[in-house]
């Protein structure tokens, strides 16, 4: 049964419309769902009160925390630099392996801790300074409202925009919600519609979709992660398809993390990804033609190093979080051969390493 919704949770929500039969479907992601009066959405923050759809947790998180860059993960947005990063509660795919399962799968709006006006959030950036606000820990297509009027919060102050999602959003919000979005890590989960179906309940075209429509319809920088699960999405021939349609469809410069699951939320009879396992993909990827392939949630300082795709120079050594080398100009390029190297750069200022910064911001809503 539907949690009541209070009068403090009834922000207006976008993205909805009237059917003939007095049920509201919400038109913000390909679930679709369709409410009677009183009901919520199956990411359980967007509901129906008063035959208008309302946004439960505008201007509430679980809490915000400055983080490295790499973190989110993001290799070639500003290395080095930190990051502002918060959510909110609930999501709108249902993935039995989440790794923030008790924020994501929340029901309980006690959970969320911190309030906070956009412009709170964007100061708080600033007296940080950090160079970027990161909408994550769960999917921030459903606070879509709340993440796009923090974006123009930050923009107002130079601070950048990350968004760490699934992808899994209709055509029109998704222009709406990625115009006020600088940088997006998007989860590639896999590459069946087999294992979106029974892992995640949802599917798989639509978040090809999003991937096809920012790398050639926007000027976000975008890059890639995909959670091997060993028996599931790990396979040779499916790490060769997804790479294959990377290539063919992205290109050679968008950046790819596989990363090692460790088994957690309602997929424990998994075993953790094998290190090898991770390094197998990655020169899949790369044998396909990818220049840019990292490994993730392991040691592996090889495959968290970034080379240069003409000279073959390591132009960024990184271990872990921390960046030990950076051989790149302020622009971008490689300082052995000057090619220039894809992502977002600006003058190297040192590094946020591996430090997590957990930060309290006063509530003025």
């Amino acid at each position: 049964m539907d949690e009541p919704i209070s009068s403090s949770e009834r922000f207006p929500a976008h993205y909805w419309h009237m059917l003939e039969d007095g049920r509201i479907q919400c038109d913000l992601c390909p679930r679709d769902c369709k409410l009677h009066e009183g009901q919520r959405g199956a990411c359980f923050v967007r509901g129906r009160i008063d035959s208008k759809m309302v946004l439960t947790t505008y201007g509430r998180s679980s809490g915000f925390c400055i983080d490295p860059i790499e973190k989110k993960p993001l290799y070639h947005f500003y290395p080095g630099s930190s990051i502002l990063s918060f959510g909110t509660a609930g999501c709108n795919l249902a993935c039995k392996f989440c790794q923030n399962w008790d924020i994501s799968k929340s029901r309980r709006f006690d959970k969320l801790l911190d309030q906070a006006h956009p412009e709170d959030i964007a100061h708080c950036a600033e007296t940080y300074g950090c160079r970027s606000v990161a909408f994550t820990y769960n999917d921030p297509v459903i606070f879509a409202e709340y993440a796009m009027d923090v974006a123009d919060a930050c923009h107002a102050r130079g601070i950048r925009t990350v968004a760490v999602t699934a992808g899994y959003i209709h055509a029109r919000p998704r222009r709406d919600f990625f115009a006020k979005m600088d940088a997006a890590n998007v989860d590639l989960k896999a590459f069946t519609d087999e294992f979106y179906v029974k892992q995640t309940g949802s599917h798989l075209q639509p978040v090809l979709e999003t991937l096809q429509y920012l790398r050639h319809e926007t000027d976000v920088w975008l890059e890639l992660t995909t959670l091997l699960i060993p028996g599931l999405n790990d396979s040779v021939t499916e790490i060769r398809a997804m790479s294959d349609w990377i290539m063919r469809e992205l290109g050679s410069d968008v950046p790819l993390h596989f990363s090692a699951f460790h088994p957690d939320y309602k997929l424990t009879d998994r075993t953790s990804t094998p290190v090898e396992t991770l390094i197998q993909a990655r020169k899949i990827a790369q044998d396909a033609g990818l220049h840019y392939v990292y490994t993730g949630n392991v040691h592996n300082p090889e495959g968290d190093t970034t080379i240069c795709p003409a000279c073959e120079s390591a132009v960024i050594l990184r271990d872990w979080y921390e960046i030990n080398r950076y051989h790149l100009t302020r622009g971008g390029r490689c300082m052995h051969c000057d090619r220039p190297i894809a992502g977002r750069f600006e003058q190297f200022q040192g590094c946020f390493g591996r430090q997590r910064v957990p930060v309290r911001i006063a509530a003025t809503i």
